[in-house]
């Protein structure tokens, strides 16, 4: 069996699954764009991570989120990961 560093706290688990998520935009300067970000509530609320993305990436990954039924998270390298396919499958 492998052994577990002890003690498993918050900052150890690296991935982690989506439970929730919220866009947001907020105004810009007057004539300047806004900032579009991502919120993600991850493994019911024991982890939150916010994302600022552009408007081409808000697109896909609302697209992208909308359709997948499971989306992972891995807090270390921040990187959504969609979808989940068995091993040999």
């Amino acid at each position: 069996m492998a052994k577990v560093s002890q003690p498993v706290t918050d900052d150890s688990i690296k991935v982690r699954q989506l439970s929730h998520y919220q866009f947001t935009w907020v105004a810009g300067a007057p004539g300047a764009p806004g900032t579009i970000t991502l919120q993600l509530v991850l493994d019911q609320g024991a982890w939150e991570e916010v994302l600022t993305v552009d408007a081409h990436d808000a697109d896909v990954l609302q697209d992208l989120l909308s359709e997948t039924s499971t989306v992972h998270y891995d807090v270390s390298r921040r990187a959504l990961m969609f979808g989940v396919t068995p091993a040999g499958g």
